[in-house]
């Protein structure tokens, strides 16, 4: 399974890597550069994350069905032309990040394409990688990974020089995060999609920049390297392609040359796949993020970011499930109590609580038939993890009192507080019936009741 964060560390494997030559028989700048280092590569692994594949001692099953139509359905997300036959490569990567020296990828479209305000992006190839391995820590002779991510299949996007300056980047990148997203079946979170950046200007030499967590950094980062390359150039200093770091002060670091096309070679362990009409056929091109938020709000009345909220929460299939099924409900409140029921709950009464979807349509569908207001809700969750029961067992103590059943009690605190001033006798009133009945039904009640009995 892809158990990422495994800390039971219990093998320790060392390795060191060398480069050897692509197809075209020549051996990759890159991978020559990271052989020279000489450095020793530490692994650690455990059974429960990794298996013999993860530490390159048997040959690896074939391709992930899922995983490629995943990657089909974001090609034709990106309107690109997908292949007749995934072939499978090897990629030679020497730094340590995988146990094999290499890396396993596969071309799966090519010629796609996304609007943007500032003109066609051109995306030239899709292809689905291995993800490599983590990095824990290094010294001047040992580096040392973790193994638990290595080997998670990722989606490698990569666009044209349709690109026109450092804000279409953030823009772009964004686009490309949203699109992945409304597929369901990326991960989210910081560094889960991640996006390197080319940069090359006019006298200067294509530079890639990997290590961006947020997107908002691209533009900085960017401009610090036009900066860097128009610098050199001023200087007559010779500006060779490379790939480089982003530091957190938003400048770059160097970490090694440009790798090109000698560091490729066929996989002879991973048999190819090819793609039939009938596989394509079979794939839904699901709804992107941005027309699922407009419909929400269209079609429900909610506020643009509150269905924002619910789309990136994967919340929009059960709300609009709920909204169908409690049609004496609005949905803006089904929303709200989606969206913040946990913080009130917090609030009130200090209590981490994550109701389940189960959780939450019992207590929706015993609202809207009345059975139990509003009010009683963030209390019967409270309870129900408090005391370690289910919420339908608590929610029989809030069960919403009959009109005459409220009206005697009413009547009952009205008796005992005679002459105090009706909102006082509002505010006692609802402490004592809190959770028993809707709270406009109370007040409206006690003013009726305060009135009939001041009249006679």
């Amino acid at each position: 399974p892809s158990i990422v964060h495994d800390e039971n560390v219990s093998i320790n494997l060392h390795r060191q890597l060398r480069a050897v030559a692509g197809e075209s028989g020549k051996i990759d700048a890159a991978a020559k550069y990271e052989m020279t280092k000489g450095k020793r590569y530490v692994y650690e692994a455990c059974p429960t994350s990794s298996c013999l594949v993860e530490l390159d001692e048997e040959p690896p099953g074939e391709l992930d069905k899922e995983s490629l139509k995943i990657a089909l359905q974001v090609a034709k997300l990106l309107n690109a032309k997908i292949v007749d036959e995934v072939l499978i490569m090897r990629k030679i990567v020497v730094d340590g990040s995988n146990v094999s020296g290499f890396q396993r990828t596969a071309l799966v479209a090519e010629d796609g394409y996304i609007d943007t305000p500032k003109g066609k992006v051109t995306i030239p190839t899709i292809c689905l990688e291995e993800e490599a391995a983590q990095k824990i820590d290094t010294s001047e002779k040992h580096v040392t990974y973790r193994l638990d991510r290595l080997g998670i299949t990722l989606i490698e996007i990569a666009t044209g020089t349709d690109i026109v300056d450092p804000q279409h980047a953030e823009e772009v990148a964004a686009r490309l995060g949203m699109i992945l997203r409304s597929t369901g079946k990326v991960k989210r979170g910081i560094g889960t999609i991640r996006q390197d950046v080319n940069v090359s200007i006019k006298g200067g030499a294509r530079t890639e920049i990997k290590g961006f967590q947020e997107l908002r950094s691209i533009p900085k980062v960017i401009d610090f390297e036009i900066a860097r390359q128009t610098d050199c150039i001023r200087k007559q200093e010779i500006i060779e392609p490379a790939v480089r770091r982003a530091e957190p002060d938003m400048t770059t670091s160097s970490l090694r040359p440009m790798p090109g096309g000698h560091r490729m070679y066929p996989e002879t362990d991973v048999p190819s796949i090819p793609i039939t009409t009938a596989m394509l056929d079979d794939i839904e091109i699901p709804r992107l993020l941005e027309d699922q938020i407009a419909r929400l709000a269209k079609d429900f009345l909610l506020d643009k970011d509150i269905a924002a909220t619910i789309i990136s929460d994967n919340k929009g299939v059960f709300f609009e499930r709920m909204a169908d099924r409690c049609a004496n409900l609005k949905p803006s409140y089904i929303a709200d109590v989606l969206l913040s029921l946990q913080k009130n709950v917090k609030k009130q009464h200090d209590i981490e609580v994550r109701p389940s979807e189960q959780e939450f349509e019992s207590l929706l569908i015993q609202i809207n038939s009345a059975a139990v207001p509003k009010e009683a809700l963030i209390d019967i969750i409270a309870l129900s993890y408090k005391e370690k029961r289910s919420v339908d067992e608590i929610a029989k103590r809030f069960k919403t009192l009959g009109d005459q059943a409220l009206e005697k009690e009413i009547k009952s605190i009205i008796g005992q507080n005679p002459g105090m001033p009706i909102n006082a006798l509002i505010g006692k009133v609802m402490g004592a019936l809190r959770g028993k009945a809707d709270g406009k039904k109370i007040t409206d009640m006690v003013k009726r009741l305060c009135s009939y009995i001041k009249s006679h």
